[in-house]
C-alpha cells in the first residue's frame, strides 16, 4: 500500500470520529415543563398568564407547540363496554355515561317542565346533547386529537375504590378514570345533599400535567319553550362571569368574536365563578384556590331549526328551539381544576347560601330595592296562604292601604283641579288667538299660575302618586318574571301559572273596565275635550298591554283598581267639589 492510500485512509477515519464525536457528544437540551408550555390551538384557546385581565378581541395566536414529553410507560385504562349510573336524592337524579366521562341527564326533581303533561325538569336536553354530540362535564384540551380522544374514551366509573353500582344515593364520590397509554384523565366528582358539588379534573400526557378545562356543553335548560300569544317569555340562555366582584353576562348573541361567531370568547382570570343559565336555573364553576389561573372560554351552540318538535298540534301549541351556547372553565396551568359546581333553581334562598354568594345572578334590574322587598312580603304572606294567587290579593290589599294618604293628597288636589277648571279655561279662551310665539302667550301662562297659586294647587299634585305605582308594578312584574318560586304557581280555576299571560284574556279585561270605572269617577282637572277622551282611551291601552304580562301582575292591577274604585266612591262622598272659588275669576262657578 503506498503511503498516499495510507494518508487518504487515515485522513477519511480522522473525518469520520471527528464527526461522530460531535454527535454523540453534543449535549441534550431537557425538556422544557409543562407550567413554561403552551398547549396548541384547538376548540377553545386559552390566554397566556402574561396577557392580563380582561376579554380577548380577536381571535387567540396559536402558541408554538411544545416539544415533545419523554415518553412514559402508563397503563391503558378503560372499560370493556359502555355504562351508564345514576346518582340522585330528593333534589336531583344525575346521570353519568362512561363513553366521554359525561352526564347524559341532570334532573332537577322539584320542578317540571313546560311540556304537556309536564316532566320532571332536565337542564341536559338529550335532543340537543345527542345533535350536537357534545355533553356537560366534556374534556377541553389545547390538542383537538387528544381531545376528541379524552370525549370518546369508555371511562372506568369506581365509587370508594370499588366498581360502581348503577345507582348511589347522594352523598357519594364518583371517579371516573381512563387512559390510552400516553394520556390519562381523572375526574373526581363529590355529591352532596344540596344543590353544590365538588370535583377536580387532571390531565397527564406521558405523565406530564398539562392545562385542562371542563365543559358544559349541549346548551342548558329548557331549550324547548312554547310559542304563540299567550307563552311563556323566556331568557335565552347566556353565559355569565364574576371577576374583581362585578357579574357580566354574555347573551348567546354576543358570545363569540364580532364577525367570527365560531372563534370563541375567552376572559382571562382571576374569576369568581363562571357559568350558563337561563330564566330559573342556573350552573356556575366555583373555582377552588388558587383561581388566579381561572379561565372562561364560551362559543355559541346550537341554532337548532332541524329538530323542531311540536306537542298538542290540534291545538296548534307549537314549540320550538332555542339558540344556546357553550361554557368551559379550567386553569391556565398544569395543575389540577379543583371546583365547586352549583346546579339548581335560582332561588335567592339557594343562591344566598352558597360561597361565594351567588344571589347577584338573580338580576331584578333597577329596582332590586323595590323587588326584593316585594319578594320577601310575598313569601312571608305564602306561609300563612298557601296559594300565591291569594297572597298577590292579601299584598295588593296592603300595599293600597299604604299609598292610601297619598290617594286622598290625590283627590284632594284633583278637586281643587276641577273647581278653579272654568276659570283655567276662560284664560285660555281669552289667549287662544295667539301665537306660541307671541310673547302675550307668556301673559296667559302667568295667569294660569297666579289661579293656581292662589288657590294653593300644584298642578301636578294629582299625578305624582300615580307616578310613584309605576315603581311598584315594574318591580312586582321583575319578582313575577324571575323568581323561582312563582314559576307554575296557580291561582283559581283557569289561572295555572302566575308567571305566563293570561290564557283566556279575563285579568286583562277585567282590570281595564275597572280602571275606565275608576277614571269616570275621578275628578277630571281638565274640561278639555281631547284630554278627556284620552283618559278614556287609557285603560283600553291599558288591558292590551297586560295580554302580554304575566297573569299576576294583571292580578295585581285588578285588585288595586276594584280597591281604587271604593276608595274613589269613599272620597266622593266625603270631599264633594266646592260650591264657589275663593276669589273671583273670568270662568263659570260651580
Amino acid at each position: 500500500m503506498s503511503d498516499q492510500v495510507r494518508v487518504a485512509i487515515a485522513a477519511v477515519l480522522s473525518i469520520l470520529v471527528m464527526v461522530a464525536w460531535a454527535f454523540l457528544a453534543k449535549p441534550t437540551k431537557p425538556p422544557q415543563s409543562s407550567e413554561q408550555t403552551s398547549p396548541s390551538s384547538g376548540v377553545v384557546e386559552a390566554p397566556t398568564a402574561s396577557a392580563g385581565t380582561g376579554t380577548s378581541t380577536g381571535p387567540a395566536a396559536t402558541p408554538a407547540a411544545p416539544p415533545a414529553a419523554p415518553a412514559v410507560s402508563v397503563p391503558a385504562v378503560s372499560a370493556p363496554a359502555e355504562k351508564s349510573i345514576v346518582v340522585e336524592n330528593g333534589l336531583y337524579r344525575v346521570e353519568l355515561w362512561n363513553r366521554g366521562g359525561v352526564v347524559q341527564s341532570w334532573q332537577l326533581k322539584q320542578y317540571e317542565d313546560d311540556s304537556q303533561p309536564p316532566h320532571t325538569l332536565d337542564v341536559v336536553h338529550a335532543d340537543a346533547t345527542r345533535m350536537e354530540d357534545a355533553w356537560p362535564f366534556s374534556v377541553v384540551l389545547g390538542d383537538p386529537q387528544q381531545e376528541a380522544a379524552a370525549n370518546s374514551g369508555l371511562y372506568v366509573i369506581t365509587s370508594n375504590g370499588a366498581p360502581a353500582p348503577d345507582t348511589i344515593k347522594a352523598p357519594a364520590q364518583i371517579e371516573l378514570t381512563w387512559s390510552d397509554g400516553h394520556l390519562e384523565v381523572r375526574k373526581v366528582l363529590k355529591f352532596t345533599a344540596d344543590y353544590v358539588m365538588t370535583g377536580e379534573l387532571t390531565v397527564r400526557l406521558n405523565g406530564q400535567p398539562i392545562p385542562a378545562s371542563l365543559a358544559w356543553r349541549g346548551g342548558f335548560g329548557n331549550l324547548v319553550v312554547r310559542t304563540g300569544l299567550m307563552s311563556r317569555g323566556v331568557l335565552p340562555v347566556q353565559v355569565l362571569y364574576s371577576q374583581a366582584g362585578k357579574l357580566t353576562t354574555l347573551p348567546v348573541q354576543k358570545v363569540g368574536q364580532p364577525k367570527q361567531p365560531t372563534v370563541p370568547t375567552t376572559i382571562d382570570g382571576p374569576l369568581d365563578y363562571v357559568g350558563i343559565e337561563d330564566q330559573y336555573f342556573a350552573a356556575v364553576f366555583m373555582p377552588l384556590a388558587p383561581p388566579a389561573g381561572t379561565v372562561l372560554t364560551a362559543a355559541p351552540q346550537l341554532a337548532l331549526t332541524d329538530w323542531a318538535v311540536t306537542l298538542n298540534v290540534q291545538q296548534g301549541d307549537k314549540v320550538v328551539p332555542q339558540p344556546s351556547a357553550e361554557m368551559a372553565a379550567g386553569t391556565e396551568t398544569a395543575a389540577p381544576f379543583a371546583f365547586r359546581l352549583f346546579v339548581g333553581p335560582k332561588s335567592l334562598d339557594e343562591l344566598k347560601s352558597v360561597q361565594p354568594p351567588l344571589d347577584d345572578i338573580l338580576q331584578f334590574g333597577w329596582f332590586t330595592f323595590l323587588s326584593e322587598p316585594i319578594f320577601y312580603a310575598l313569601r312571608w304572606i305564602h306561609r300563612f296562604l298557601p296559594n300565591w294567587g291569594w297572597a298577590i290579593v292579601v299584598f295588593t290589599l296592603a300595599i293600597n292601604m299604604l299609598f292610601y294618604p297619598l290617594k286622598i293628597k290625590s283627590m284632594r288636589a284633583a278637586k281643587k283641579m276641577q273647581k278653579v277648571a272654568p276659570e283655567i279655561k276662560a284664560i285660555q279662551e281669552k289667549y287662544k288667538k295667539y301665537s306660541m310665539r307671541d310673547p302675550r302667550k307668556q301673559k296667559m301662562n302667568e295667569e294660569v299660575m297666579a289661579v293656581y297659586s292662589r288657590e294653593g294647587i300644584n298642578p301636578f299634585g294629582s299625578c305624582w302618586p300615580m307616578l310613584l305605582q309605576f315603581p311598584f308594578w315594574w318591580a312586582f312584574y321583575r319578582v313575577l318574571y324571575y323568581s323561582i318560586d312563582l314559576r307554575h304557581a296557580s291561582w283559581i280555576f283557569w289561572i295555572r301559572d302566575l308567571s305566563a299571560p293570561d290564557p283566556y284574556y279575563l285579568l286583562p279585561i277585567l282590570a281595564g273596565v275597572t280602571m275606565l270605572i275608576t277614571t269616570k269617577m275621578t275628578p277630571t282637572p281638565s274640561t278639555d275635550p281631547g284630554q278627556q277622551r284620552m283618559m278614556l282611551i287609557m285603560p283600553l291601552m291599558f288591558s292590551f298591554w297586560l295580554i302580554y304580562y304575566p297573569s299576576g301582575l294583571a292580578l295585581y292591577i285588578l285588585v288595586s283598581n276594584i280597591v281604587a274604585t271604593a276608595q274613589q266612591w269613599y272620597l266622593n262622598s266625603k270631599m264633594p267639589v266646592a260650591v264657589k272659588i275663593s276669589r273671583g275669576g273670568g270662568g263659570k262657578r260651580n
